[in-house]
């Protein structure tokens, strides 16, 4: 690899760090070709990242993001994974670690604070964004439909009124 190429990394994955909302450090020891593409396409599917990276170009990257409490987590065969929903990234990787012994969940990044490897365990645990704003959408639409029920029975009840006078 030619210094232009390893510059281009770098800037790459500086960017990814920089446009995460977390990130999830693994050691993917032996995963077959197959395991790989298989984690790649689940976090793909989720609008998630997943890079195997060099450690020295890592850190090198890791420079003046507010990732960058990180350094130490990279040693070994490490792996990224990285989302714009904070909890997606995490649910992915602990869920494959779980199936799978080969991939080991190291640590991780919320933001400018570290977390341990249980630190992300419990936070695949929470909801995704999607998630929540689904609850969120059907937290709102509850009260419009008991309103809009409430507005319609009176007229509704009138008519059921008159419906049986007409029929005695």
């Amino acid at each position: 690899m030619n210094r232009n190429e390893k510059t281009d990394l770098v800037n790459n994955l500086h960017d990814t760090f920089d446009n995460a909302a977390s990130v999830v450090i693994v050691h993917c020891i032996g995963l077959t070709v197959e395991e790989s593409t298989n984690l790649r396409t689940k976090m793909r599917n989720q609008n998630c990242n997943f890079k195997v990276t060099k450690n020295r170009i890592a850190r090198i990257a890791l420079k003046d993001t507010k990732y960058q409490h990180m350094d130490s987590m990279f040693k070994g065969p490490t792996a990224i994974g990285s989302s714009n929903d904070p909890v997606m990234a995490a649910k992915i990787l602990v869920d494959y670690a779980k199936e799978n012994e080969k991939l080991v969940i190291i640590g991780g990044g919320l933001e400018d604070k570290a977390l341990s490897k249980i630190d992300v365990e419990a936070l695949a645990k929470l909801p995704s964004l999607n998630d929540l704003r689904g609850k969120l959408v059907g937290l709102l639409q509850a009260p419009a439909s008991k309103i809009l029920r409430l507005s319609v029975e009176p007229a509704s009840q009138v008519l059921r009124t008159i419906s049986q006078k007409s029929k005695q």
